[in-house]
């Protein structure tokens, strides 16, 4: 599909600064893709009307060009520095939202986070996922259900967490066992699930470029609440990302990314079962395919 030019002003204006939106989007072709022109289209005319609206100085404009320049530079295979920015600024959380509008009583989406790996080995019901044997052990447990309550067979539950320091076993490949804290279960007919992992910490998000200095220009701390990761997959069912959230931890209403979600913040209560020293139960509601 091509753009539709046609109401369009001259592509050879002159610009000004009265101007410059039309000016500038007409030059945008007559044969691009469609959807290319609306967002570039948008992009331009909220860029100048920021740029306007706070009379933007060269000085802070050279600041900016300086600082995305510095963003991507630090940016490698195993670090994203831009993703980072577009979470600490809510873009992500707003993508996310615009793109996973569930029915009320279906589960909420949230971010998937940038340290989710391919792979996890799929672990019998119940089995332990923490490898380095630190931290506090939790139980957790629930239900895969649809909107009307009934156990979903078959759904598959990627979990994944830090470890009681704070980092990903992909943070620290020398130093954590490969997969601890991760594994894949799959559901029964009854729907439940359960697996052994560690009560979450929380943690900073990686503050030692770009992003984290504009944070800590603005007075906002780089911290993420303890949470665990979750995607759960059945046929039939839209895609579930997300985690769920230590209820009593400091960081829940400034989580640094927006991530977290009232509906997501789930019970962690004291199980003192044997070497199990918490649980936390959750069920997680998916929805068909429209």
């Amino acid at each position: 599909m091509t753009s539709d030019t046609s109401g369009k002003a001259p592509a050879t204006g002159y610009f000004t600064e009265d101007n410059s939106v039309e000016v500038v989007n007409a030059r945008i072709g007559g044969n691009v893709d469609a959807r290319l022109a609306t967002v570039l289209a948008c992009l331009v005319k909220h860029l100048h009307t920021f740029a306007q609206e706070i009379e933007l100085t060269q000085e802070e404009w050279e600041l900016g060009i300086g600082f995305l320049t510095r963003t991507g530079q630090i940016c490698t295979r195993e670090r994203q520095e831009f993703i980072l920015l577009s979470d600490t600024l809510g873009l992500s959380m707003l993508v996310d939202a615009i793109n996973n509008r569930r029915p009320n009583g279906a589960t909420e989406n949230t971010v998937l986070g940038p340290f989710h790996v391919e792979g996890a080995p799929v672990r019998a019901m119940g089995e332990r996922i923490t490898l380095d044997g630190k931290g506090d052990s939790c139980l957790f447990l629930g239900r895969v259900l649809d909107l009307d309550g009934n156990p979903v067979e078959g759904a598959r539950i990627d979990v994944w967490s830090d470890n009681a320091d704070g980092y990903y076993d992909v943070q620290q490949p020398n130093i954590q066992p490969k997969w601890n804290n991760r594994g894949v279960f799959v559901t029964g007919p009854d729907g439940h699930y359960s697996f052994i992992g560690i009560k979450p910490v929380s943690y900073p998000i990686p503050d030692d470029g770009p992003v984290g200095k504009m944070l800590d220009q603005l007075g906002r701390h780089p911290y993420r609440p303890a949470h665990m990761h979750y995607i759960v997959q059945a046929q039939g069912y839209q895609k579930l990302v997300t985690h769920t959230f230590v209820g009593d931890d400091p960081y829940l209403d400034s989580d640094t990314v927006f991530g977290v979600k009232k509906t997501l913040v789930a019970p962690f209560e004291p199980a003192a079962d044997g070497d199990i020293l918490w649980r936390s139960d959750f069920d997680f509601v998916l929805a068909r395919f429209e």
